[in-house]
């Protein structure tokens, strides 16, 4: 039985939360909108534009409300979640991943006929070369972005001189345009303390800067540097060499990134919108309680859960195998009974998300919608 057919009844029922089968992945719909807006105003209030990325949510319904709040498009991580939102009529999609496989670049220029303001990500002349040959055969043309390595090894050009390289081989593709540069600082994302981020990201961007400057001076001078993340969205915003955005963890927000001092003076300016509830399944023992949430319910990369109610909140939270975790406490065994509930924050929101079909859109107490995870699963 799937997830409409469990709880399609319950929607806008008072208090209906509550009867949701569990584990169960809720999204408050309040806290959802008032982090969408507050990324929206900032990134305004500093004159850049935001294309926020997809790869957290997987959801058209959540790409439609950042549309709405002005983001320019969206950004996905695979071409199969660019896939996704484009059926869902999403514009302005980044694919901020490289596409370089033979099928998925002949994907690639069918998706650049029907998706309006497509761009994709490159950072090998060779691949440019296929693309370009691909875009013919289907009577297309494309978008591009010339990735830049900052450093992780992962993927984009690796020195200023291989970006300009790259560069004169996009603007000798006569179906290919490129429109700017993407520079994601991922390994940064997650260090806790302001200062040390900042120090890391301004050394950084002065790299950027200096690939910029190179590509300039060819004749190539990038019109969009996108890029940066939740964890780094106030440290570029203050350095200003960034025009445009790629946050996406903000919407939703999980453990890893309460645990950072996003701002500089440990204020939180989103709140996790993103949960799982669940219950307790037994309670046979003083300082522990099993819940029905384990490792097919929660992402282990980014730590464990945090009890956010339902328990007190120093509450232990440690996994005891696919199916359960262990809350641990204080008498928590006489506190809390089989079939009482708790919710949790998500250790890391990206992984969580992709485990589940469907998000339980709550206000307050009560079931409001059902949204599909639209991209779940599209890795490829």
């Amino acid at each position: 039985m799937d997830d409409i057919e469990l709880h399609g009844a319950l929607i806008g029922q008072q208090g209906s939360r509550a009867a949701l089968n569990t584990p169960v992945l809720v999204l408050d719909l309040d806290i959802l909108d008032r982090n969408i807006a507050a990324m929206a105003v900032l990134a305004k209030a500093h004159g850049v534009t935001l294309r926020p990325h997809a790869k957290t949510h997987k959801s058209v319904d959540i790409a439609k409300r950042q549309l709405a709040a002005g983001a320019v498009g969206l950004c996905c991580a695979k071409i199969g979640e660019a896939e996704v939102l484009a059926d869902g009529e999403i514009t302005g999609l980044l694919i901020t991943s490289p596409v370089s496989a033979p099928a998925a670049i002949v994907r690639l220029a069918s998706l650049a006929k029907r998706s309006a303001g497509l761009i994709a990500t490159v950072d090998n002349p060779a691949v440019v070369a296929r693309i370009a040959r691909a875009l013919t055969d289907a009577d297309a043309s494309l978008d591009v972005m010339i990735d830049i390595d900052p450093g992780i090894r992962r993927t984009g050009v690796a020195s200023p001189e291989a970006a300009v390289e790259l560069a004169e081989a996009i603007a000798a593709a006569g179906n290919l345009r490129l429109r700017g540069v993407q520079y994601y600082c991922g390994m940064q994302q997650h260090v806790e303390d302001y200062a040390e981020r900042r120090a890391a990201i301004v050394e950084r961007t002065d790299y950027l800067q200096s690939v910029i400057a190179a590509l300039t001076e060819a004749g190539h001078a990038p019109e969009i540097v996108s890029g940066s993340g939740t964890g780094t969205h106030r440290i570029d915003l203050d350095i200003g060499v960034f025009t445009e955005l790629q946050t996406g963890s903000y919407a939703l927000m999980d453990k890893q990134y309460l645990d950072c001092d996003l701002t500089g003076d440990a204020t939180i300016p989103f709140a996790p919108s993103l949960g799982v509830d669940a219950r307790v399944v037994s309670a046979n023992h003083d300082a522990l309680v099993t819940i029905d949430a384990g490792f097919k319910s929660l992402s282990t990369d980014g730590g464990v859960a945090v009890v956010t109610r339902g328990a007190p909140a120093e509450t232990m939270f440690v996994f005891m195998g696919d199916e359960h975790a262990a809350l641990i406490g204080p008498d928590i065994g006489s506190r809390l009974r089989p079939g009482d509930p708790v919710s949790l924050t998500v250790p890391h929101c990206d992984p969580t998300v992709n485990l589940y079909d469907h998000y339980h859109v709550v206000q307050g107490d009560t079931l409001v919608a059902i949204w599909p995870v639209s991209a779940r699963g599209r890795a490829r």
